[in-house]
């Protein structure tokens, strides 16, 4: 029994340095190089604010018409990088964005590893290579973004402190708990989409968590308003509304419902069409949202709201669909819960590998100049597509398949009153009842 473990071991240390290799081999390929452009933005941004005080929005990156584009708030909690060397900054971006990635990864497969018996660290060590190669997440590390730490604040509010138990099946105590919304609450006054999941908090009835979060958001806003009174006037009166600041709309990097709509017509985006979609692909959301709430699966309930506000923001560029790694994950885990064999297991990993080798493709940037016709059409949208095939085929776990990987705590499940024992007295049965 020990050699066979010893021998399992040494195959998957083997797999995994093979699959290291195999991914940087990748990435020396593919990977584009674009010099952590927004952490020099956000560099830059904060020595003109603190440094040689002027003011944060009126910065812009040289050559470019790029500047700071966050709240004041976001600007404090990045105040170090004004302080900081250069080299240091790149260091810490990359260390925070690959703790944050690692954690959250971790408590999504690590139901994955328990279903299916595989060892832990194997589960998690082969799921942060693939997910080194995803496009979202090398875009990410490359231009300095702060998604993965925004999805990781998200992630840790709705896993541990929303959820019913935590991702290991623990509940946590209710001393804890009431700080649910937190997480939520800051990513949003960091930058503004993450407060979807406010809107989710509310749909979804938790009333407290909403509140928290709304408060959490309008007290940090107000603090920063205090700290920096100019600065905050600038964002929420004209930076906030300048949208040239963000890029083109139509630039084939904008991989949502927007992004769709201004292809179609760069000059004229239609925004009737625009709010249409948005309409139809909230109300689906809604309805799913709904529905995994009631059963308590709060992870297909991140996977679900990541996925939609990368549809509806106006400008997702292809880091910002981070947010699509809990669907994919979740895609994985419903495929393994499924019986061996089956049509649904089959499916579901199809759609999972499809999904996942799009999504490290650069497939959109074929069309990056030319994005007419038909198949323009289709294929400069494609990521939208993935995200769009995300929301509907997405499963809800039920209670059975979240009390298989720790979703749903013993106590949490229905309790059955023991049947009545039949006992022989003088020849008749008697029955006993508790």
């Amino acid at each position: 029994m020990a050699q066979g473990a010893g021998w399992r071991t040494r195959y998957q240390v083997l797999f995994v340095i093979a699959l290291a290799v195999l991914v940087a081999g990748f990435l020396s390929v593919a990977a584009a190089r674009h010099g952590f452009f927004d952490l020099r933005v956000y560099y830059g941004a904060l020595h003109h604010w603190v440094r040689a005080d002027g003011e944060i929005y009126d910065w812009l990156k040289p050559d470019s018409k790029y500047g700071f584009t966050y709240p004041p708030f976001a600007a404090l909690v990045m105040l170090p990088l004004a302080y900081l060397s250069w080299p240091a900054a790149m260091v810490i971006s990359v260390t925070l964005t690959v703790l944050a990635s690692a954690l959250l990864i971790w408590w999504l497969v690590d139901p994955i590893a328990r279903r299916t018996g595989w060892t832990r660290w194997f589960t998690l060590a082969v799921a942060l290579c693939l997910a080194a190669a995803f496009e979202p997440m090398r875009e990410t590390v490359n231009f300095g973004q702060v998604n993965m730490l925004l999805l990781f604040l998200v992630g840790a509010d709705l896993l541990w402190l929303v959820a019913p138990v935590t991702p290991f099946g623990r509940r946590l105590p209710q001393r804890y708990r009431r700080f649910a919304g937190v997480g939520v609450g800051l990513a949003t006054a960091i930058k503004l989409t993450p407060g979807i999941f406010i809107v989710y908090l509310l749909v979804t009835g938790r009333w407290r968590a909403a509140l928290v979060a709304s408060g959490t958001a309008a007290a940090v806003t107000l603090v920063a308003a205090g700290v920096a009174p100019d600065a905050s006037r600038e964002f929420w009166t004209t930076a906030l509304w300048d949208t040239d600041r963000v890029g083109s709309l139509s630039f084939i990097s904008n991989q949502s419902w927007q992004g769709v709509v201004a292809r179609l017509d760069p000059d004229h985006p239609n925004t009737l069409l625009w709010l249409v979609l948005v309409a139809a692909t909230v109300g689906v959301w809604v309805w799913r949202v709904r529905t995994s709430a009631a059963v308590g699966d709060e992870a297909t309930g991140l996977a679900l709201t990541g996925v939609v506000q990368s549809l509806v923001s106006p400008v997702t560029w292809v880091h910002h669909l981070v947010w699509l790694i809990p669907a994919l994950i979740l895609l994985v885990d419903n495929a393994y819960a499924a019986p061996a064999g089956s049509t649904r297991r089959r499916w579901l990993l199809r759609f999972a590998v499809f999904a996942y080798l799009v999504l490290i493709s650069r497939l959109v940037w074929i069309w990056e100049r030319r994005f007419d016709g038909l198949l323009g059409f289709l294929g400069s949208n494609f990521y939208v597509w993935i995200s769009v095939a995300l929301l509907f085929a997405l499963p809800v776990r039920g209670p059975s398949q979240l009390a298989e990987t720790g979703g749903v705590a013993e106590f949490d499940q229905p309790k059955r009153r023991p049947s009545p024992r039949p006992l022989q007295f003088v020849g008749r049965p008697l029955t006993i009842r508790d």
